[in-house]
Protein backbone atom coordinates (compact mmCIF):
# COMPACT_ATOMS: atom_id res chain seq x y z
CA UNK A 1 0.00 0.00 0.00
CA UNK A 2 1.38 3.29 -1.38
CA UNK A 3 0.78 6.12 1.09
CA UNK A 4 1.22 9.89 0.73
CA UNK A 5 1.73 12.12 3.33
CA UNK A 6 0.85 15.38 2.91
CA UNK A 7 2.78 17.90 6.22
CA UNK A 8 5.99 17.53 7.56
CA UNK A 9 5.09 19.01 10.89
CA UNK A 10 4.60 16.96 14.43
CA UNK A 11 1.60 15.30 13.63
CA UNK A 12 3.38 13.72 9.73
CA UNK A 13 6.37 12.80 11.95
CA UNK A 14 3.87 10.51 14.28
CA UNK A 15 1.98 9.35 11.27
CA UNK A 16 5.12 8.54 9.62
CA UNK A 17 6.67 6.48 12.45
CA UNK A 18 3.29 4.57 12.65
CA UNK A 19 3.42 3.43 9.37
CA UNK A 20 6.98 1.89 9.70
CA UNK A 21 6.21 -0.12 13.36
CA UNK A 22 5.59 -3.71 11.98
CA UNK A 23 1.44 -3.22 13.09
CA UNK A 24 0.77 -1.13 10.07
CA UNK A 25 1.66 -4.40 7.79
CA UNK A 26 4.29 -5.68 5.97
CA UNK A 27 3.15 -4.05 2.29
CA UNK A 28 2.62 -0.44 3.65
CA UNK A 29 5.26 1.90 1.39
CA UNK A 30 6.17 5.36 2.39
CA UNK A 31 5.62 7.08 -1.00
CA UNK A 32 5.60 10.67 -1.22
CA UNK A 33 5.46 13.37 0.85
CA UNK A 34 3.77 16.64 0.05
CA UNK A 35 4.75 19.96 1.93
CA UNK A 36 5.06 23.77 1.03
CA UNK A 37 8.80 24.41 1.41
CA UNK A 38 10.66 22.46 -0.72
CA UNK A 39 14.17 22.50 1.11
CA UNK A 40 12.14 20.48 4.29
CA UNK A 41 9.96 18.41 2.21
CA UNK A 42 12.86 16.81 0.49
CA UNK A 43 15.12 16.38 4.31
CA UNK A 44 11.49 14.83 5.44
CA UNK A 45 11.48 12.73 2.59
CA UNK A 46 15.04 11.73 3.31
CA UNK A 47 14.73 11.42 6.67
CA UNK A 48 11.29 8.73 6.12
CA UNK A 49 12.35 6.72 3.51
CA UNK A 50 9.50 8.32 1.30
CA UNK A 51 10.81 7.15 -2.50
CA UNK A 52 10.00 10.88 -3.93
CA UNK A 53 8.79 14.42 -2.90
CA UNK A 54 6.77 17.05 -4.43
CA UNK A 55 5.63 20.47 -3.05
CA UNK A 56 2.29 19.88 -5.08
CA UNK A 57 -0.62 17.82 -3.63
CA UNK A 58 -2.36 18.06 -7.24
CA UNK A 59 0.92 16.30 -8.75
CA UNK A 60 0.16 13.64 -5.42
CA UNK A 61 -3.13 12.89 -6.47
CA UNK A 62 -2.25 12.22 -9.98
CA UNK A 63 0.05 9.35 -9.38
CA UNK A 64 -1.98 6.20 -9.99
CA UNK A 65 0.78 4.62 -7.50
CA UNK A 66 -0.76 6.68 -4.27
CA UNK A 67 -3.04 4.22 -2.71
CA UNK A 68 -3.98 6.69 0.27
CA UNK A 69 -3.36 9.60 1.41
CA UNK A 70 -2.82 11.00 5.08
CA UNK A 71 -3.21 14.97 5.90
CA UNK A 72 -1.50 16.04 8.70
CA UNK A 73 -1.91 19.65 7.45
CA UNK A 74 -2.53 22.76 9.05
CA UNK A 75 -6.63 22.99 9.96
CA UNK A 76 -8.11 25.65 7.51
CA UNK A 77 -6.81 23.66 4.85
CA UNK A 78 -8.24 20.34 5.35
CA UNK A 79 -11.61 20.96 3.70
CA UNK A 80 -9.99 21.78 0.70
CA UNK A 81 -7.58 19.10 0.56
CA UNK A 82 -10.32 16.18 2.02
CA UNK A 83 -12.07 17.54 -1.11
CA UNK A 84 -9.58 17.13 -3.57
CA UNK A 85 -8.34 13.53 -2.56
CA UNK A 86 -12.19 12.56 -2.72
CA UNK A 87 -12.22 14.14 -6.35
CA UNK A 88 -8.78 11.87 -7.31
CA UNK A 89 -10.56 8.74 -5.70
CA UNK A 90 -7.70 8.46 -2.74
CA UNK A 91 -8.84 7.08 0.23
CA UNK A 92 -7.99 9.51 3.15
CA UNK A 93 -7.38 10.20 6.52
CA UNK A 94 -7.66 13.77 7.95
CA UNK A 95 -5.94 14.90 10.85
CA UNK A 96 -8.74 16.89 13.29
CA UNK A 97 -10.81 18.74 12.66
CA UNK A 98 -12.32 17.88 9.93
CA UNK A 99 -12.95 21.52 9.21
CA UNK A 100 -13.12 24.74 11.14
CA UNK A 101 -16.83 24.85 10.83
CA UNK A 102 -20.42 22.85 10.84
CA UNK A 103 -20.76 24.12 7.20
CA UNK A 104 -16.94 22.55 6.24
CA UNK A 105 -17.86 19.72 8.18
CA UNK A 106 -20.70 19.16 6.38
CA UNK A 107 -19.25 19.48 2.79
CA UNK A 108 -16.40 17.14 3.65
CA UNK A 109 -18.75 14.24 4.84
CA UNK A 110 -21.56 14.76 1.97
CA UNK A 111 -18.36 14.73 -0.29
CA UNK A 112 -16.52 11.50 0.96
CA UNK A 113 -20.05 9.57 0.85
CA UNK A 114 -20.51 10.73 -2.86
CA UNK A 115 -17.09 9.43 -3.12
CA UNK A 116 -17.41 5.48 -2.18
CA UNK A 117 -13.99 5.74 -0.77
CA UNK A 118 -12.58 4.57 2.91
CA UNK A 119 -11.92 7.60 4.58
CA UNK A 120 -11.70 8.91 8.49
CA UNK A 121 -10.63 11.88 11.05
CA UNK A 122 -7.70 11.51 13.68
CA UNK A 123 -9.54 11.37 16.55
CA UNK A 124 -6.65 9.75 19.10
CA UNK A 125 -9.06 9.81 22.40
CA UNK A 126 -11.46 7.30 21.11
CA UNK A 127 -8.76 4.82 20.70
CA UNK A 128 -7.57 5.07 24.38
CA UNK A 129 -6.82 1.77 25.65
CA UNK A 130 -7.35 2.47 29.36
CA UNK A 131 -11.04 3.09 28.50
CA UNK A 132 -12.01 0.15 27.17
CA UNK A 133 -12.89 -2.09 30.00
CA UNK A 134 -15.61 1.10 31.14
CA UNK A 135 -16.69 1.16 27.42
CA UNK A 136 -17.41 -2.74 27.40
CA UNK A 137 -19.17 -1.61 31.14
CA UNK A 138 -21.24 1.03 29.79
CA UNK A 139 -22.29 -1.00 26.33
CA UNK A 140 -23.71 -3.76 29.09
CA UNK A 141 -25.32 -1.53 31.44
CA UNK A 142 -23.01 -1.99 34.51
CA UNK A 143 -21.83 1.59 34.42
CA UNK A 144 -23.12 4.89 33.69
CA UNK A 145 -21.31 8.17 33.00
CA UNK A 146 -22.73 11.27 34.94
CA UNK A 147 -19.66 14.06 34.24
CA UNK A 148 -16.61 14.48 31.60
CA UNK A 149 -14.49 17.57 31.89
CA UNK A 150 -11.34 18.08 30.09
CA UNK A 151 -8.55 21.00 30.08
CA UNK A 152 -6.45 22.32 27.77
CA UNK A 153 -4.06 24.91 28.93
CA UNK A 154 -0.14 25.95 27.14
CA UNK A 155 1.15 28.85 26.17
CA UNK A 156 0.78 29.68 22.72
CA UNK A 157 2.11 33.43 22.03
CA UNK A 158 3.60 32.92 18.69
CA UNK A 159 3.12 30.26 16.10
CA UNK A 160 5.44 27.52 17.74
CA UNK A 161 4.21 23.89 17.98
CA UNK A 162 5.72 21.95 20.71
CA UNK A 163 8.20 20.63 18.19
CA UNK A 164 9.78 23.84 18.26
CA UNK A 165 9.53 24.13 14.71
CA UNK A 166 8.07 27.65 13.52
CA UNK A 167 4.77 27.15 11.84
CA UNK A 168 3.11 28.75 8.90
CA UNK A 169 -0.30 28.80 10.80
CA UNK A 170 -2.24 29.87 13.31
CA UNK A 171 -3.64 27.52 15.80
CA UNK A 172 -7.49 27.64 17.42
CA UNK A 173 -8.28 26.51 20.37
CA UNK A 174 -11.82 26.22 20.23
CA UNK A 175 -12.16 24.21 16.36
CA UNK A 176 -8.57 22.03 17.30
CA UNK A 177 -7.80 21.20 20.73
CA UNK A 178 -11.63 21.70 21.80
CA UNK A 179 -12.68 19.55 19.57
CA UNK A 180 -10.98 16.61 20.77
CA UNK A 181 -12.17 16.35 24.12
CA UNK A 182 -15.86 17.34 22.64
CA UNK A 183 -15.96 14.59 20.13
CA UNK A 184 -14.86 12.69 22.98
CA UNK A 185 -17.97 13.32 25.18
CA UNK A 186 -20.26 12.67 22.57
CA UNK A 187 -17.96 9.63 21.57
CA UNK A 188 -18.37 8.13 25.28
CA UNK A 189 -22.47 9.44 25.62
CA UNK A 190 -23.14 7.36 22.36
CA UNK A 191 -24.03 10.14 20.97
CA UNK A 192 -26.87 11.09 22.54
CA UNK A 193 -28.66 14.28 22.12
CA UNK A 194 -28.04 17.56 23.41
CA UNK A 195 -30.23 19.86 25.01
CA UNK A 196 -28.40 22.72 25.62
CA UNK A 197 -25.26 24.01 24.81
CA UNK A 198 -23.26 27.36 26.37
CA UNK A 199 -19.77 28.37 25.56
CA UNK A 200 -17.01 31.57 26.04
CA UNK A 201 -14.90 32.16 23.33
CA UNK A 202 -12.62 35.14 24.09
CA UNK A 203 -11.94 38.13 22.40
CA UNK A 204 -9.09 38.76 19.81
CA UNK A 205 -5.78 38.67 21.33
CA UNK A 206 -3.60 41.87 20.34
CA UNK A 207 -0.37 39.56 18.79
CA UNK A 208 -1.95 36.18 17.64
CA UNK A 209 -5.30 37.68 16.31
CA UNK A 210 -7.11 34.70 17.97
CA UNK A 211 -9.49 33.79 20.98
CA UNK A 212 -6.93 32.96 23.69
CA UNK A 213 -9.60 31.40 26.32
CA UNK A 214 -12.50 29.08 25.86
CA UNK A 215 -15.30 27.13 27.63
CA UNK A 216 -17.80 24.57 26.59
CA UNK A 217 -20.57 23.06 28.77
CA UNK A 218 -22.94 20.39 26.87
CA UNK A 219 -25.86 18.91 28.36
CA UNK A 220 -27.61 16.15 27.20
CA UNK A 221 -30.99 15.21 27.24
CA UNK A 222 -30.68 12.64 29.69
CA UNK A 223 -28.96 15.34 32.06
CA UNK A 224 -25.47 14.25 31.65
CA UNK A 225 -23.16 16.91 31.05
CA UNK A 226 -19.73 17.62 29.21
CA UNK A 227 -17.72 20.74 30.44
CA UNK A 228 -14.45 21.85 28.94
CA UNK A 229 -11.83 25.06 29.03
CA UNK A 230 -8.38 25.80 28.46
CA UNK A 231 -6.30 28.58 27.75
CA UNK A 232 -3.15 29.56 25.56
CA UNK A 233 -1.80 31.76 28.34
CA UNK A 234 -1.02 29.49 30.61
CA UNK A 235 2.38 29.72 31.98
CA UNK A 236 2.80 25.56 32.40
CA UNK A 237 0.57 22.74 30.25
CA UNK A 238 -2.57 21.04 31.30
CA UNK A 239 -4.15 18.25 29.26
CA UNK A 240 -6.71 16.15 31.25
CA UNK A 241 -9.71 14.50 31.45
CA UNK A 242 -11.98 13.38 34.35
CA UNK A 243 -14.79 10.78 33.73
CA UNK A 244 -17.17 11.06 36.81
CA UNK A 245 -19.34 7.45 36.64
CA UNK A 246 -22.14 6.12 39.04
CA UNK A 247 -19.56 3.79 40.09
CA UNK A 248 -15.91 5.23 40.03
CA UNK A 249 -14.08 8.97 39.32
CA UNK A 250 -11.59 8.52 36.62
CA UNK A 251 -8.72 10.87 36.24
CA UNK A 252 -6.62 10.47 33.11
CA UNK A 253 -3.41 12.80 32.79
CA UNK A 254 -2.67 13.11 29.11
CA UNK A 255 0.80 14.88 29.39
CA UNK A 256 1.89 13.11 32.16
CA UNK A 257 0.60 9.33 30.96
CA UNK A 258 -1.47 8.18 33.41
CA UNK A 259 -4.52 7.10 34.72
CA UNK A 260 -6.08 7.42 38.37
CA UNK A 261 -9.10 5.36 39.81
CA UNK A 262 -10.23 4.60 43.12
CA UNK A 263 -7.78 1.62 42.34
CA UNK A 264 -5.07 3.78 42.69
CA UNK A 265 -2.65 5.38 39.57
CA UNK A 266 -1.44 3.26 36.73
CA UNK A 267 0.81 4.44 33.42
CA UNK A 268 -0.93 4.60 30.02
CA UNK A 269 0.17 4.96 26.56
CA UNK A 270 1.88 8.23 25.93
CA UNK A 271 0.05 10.04 23.30
CA UNK A 272 2.28 9.13 20.10
CA UNK A 273 1.67 5.24 20.98
CA UNK A 274 -1.96 5.96 21.35
CA UNK A 275 -1.96 8.07 17.83
CA UNK A 276 -0.25 5.10 16.15
CA UNK A 277 -3.61 3.14 16.68
CA UNK A 278 -5.29 5.51 14.69
CA UNK A 279 -2.77 5.36 11.69
CA UNK A 280 -2.93 1.78 11.96
CA UNK A 281 -6.57 1.60 11.88
CA UNK A 282 -6.71 3.57 9.03
CA UNK A 283 -4.60 1.30 7.12
CA UNK A 284 -6.11 -1.55 8.26
CA UNK A 285 -9.73 -0.03 7.03
CA UNK A 286 -8.31 0.87 3.44
CA UNK A 287 -7.52 -2.96 3.46
CA UNK A 288 -10.50 -4.07 4.38
CA UNK A 289 -12.89 -1.48 2.57
CA UNK A 290 -14.22 -0.64 5.96
CA UNK A 291 -15.04 2.64 7.53
CA UNK A 292 -12.49 3.30 10.18
CA UNK A 293 -13.44 3.96 13.87
CA UNK A 294 -13.42 7.44 13.41
CA UNK A 295 -15.43 7.54 10.35
CA UNK A 296 -16.22 10.79 9.22
CA UNK A 297 -20.03 11.36 9.78
CA UNK A 298 -19.42 9.88 13.30
CA UNK A 299 -17.86 13.87 13.92
CA UNK A 300 -20.89 15.61 13.38
CA UNK A 301 -22.21 15.59 16.53
CA UNK A 302 -19.09 17.75 18.40
CA UNK A 303 -18.75 19.63 14.78
CA UNK A 304 -22.55 21.37 16.20
CA UNK A 305 -21.23 22.00 19.68
CA UNK A 306 -18.69 23.97 18.69
CA UNK A 307 -20.64 25.81 16.09
CA UNK A 308 -22.82 27.15 18.78
CA UNK A 309 -20.23 28.30 20.78
CA UNK A 310 -19.06 29.88 17.50
CA UNK A 311 -22.12 31.23 16.75
CA UNK A 312 -22.58 33.07 19.98
CA UNK A 313 -19.21 34.34 19.33
CA UNK A 314 -19.93 35.97 15.75
CA UNK A 315 -22.93 37.40 17.39
CA UNK A 316 -20.99 39.08 19.53
CA UNK A 317 -17.77 40.40 17.71
CA UNK A 318 -19.18 40.23 13.87
CA UNK A 319 -18.36 36.72 12.21
CA UNK A 320 -14.91 37.45 10.71
CA UNK A 321 -12.04 35.69 9.33
CA UNK A 322 -8.81 35.34 11.51
CA UNK A 323 -5.81 33.46 11.19
CA UNK A 324 -6.26 30.23 10.69
CA UNK A 325 -9.48 30.37 10.08
CA UNK A 326 -10.81 32.12 6.91
CA UNK A 327 -14.55 32.83 5.75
Amino acid sequence: MNICMVGYGMMGVWHSEALRLPQAGGDVVLHTAVGRREEMVRDFAARFGYRRWTTSLAEALADPEIDAVILATPSERHEEQALACFAAGKPVLIEIPIGMSLASAERVVAAGKKSGVVWGLCHPMRFRREREALRRRIAAGEERIRHIAGRFFLKRLSNVGVTGYARSWTDNILWHHFCHFVDLGMFLFDFAPIRRVQGHLGPLHPTTGVPMEAVVLAETEDDRTLLVHGSYHAEFRLYDKLIVTDRDTYFFDIAAATARSREGVVPVEPEQVNCARVTHDFVAAVREGRPPLAAGPSVLPAMRVLQKVQDDWDSRWGAQSIPGRKL
